[in-house]
């Protein structure tokens, strides 16, 4: 199932998710630092939807509050809570 989030307070503009039975297949940032997105993508893939939302919840970037990693985890947040 593709999953599209907008993240809030990062420079990404769009998220885009492939899940398929609780496992991320594939993750794809528009806008955003490329290479740490790509790689942060590569890591991602295979993985269990619910333990990337805990390792990356409460990542902040600089002074900001939150980053993509945090925005990644909200966004998987979001996904459970429509999909179950």
């Amino acid at each position: 199932m593709m999953f599209v989030y907008k993240p809030q307070g990062v420079c990404s503009r769009e998220f885009h998710f492939e899940i398929q039975d609780g496992v991320i297949q594939s993750f794809e940032a528009i806008g955003g630092c490329n290479g740490n997105l790509k790689g942060i993508g590569r890591l991602l893939k295979g993985r269990d939807v619910k333990e990337v939302m805990e390792d990356l919840e409460g990542v902040t970037c600089g002074i900001k509050s939150t980053s993509c990693p945090d925005q990644i985890s909200k966004a998987l947040q979001t996904y459970i809570k429509e999909n179950g």
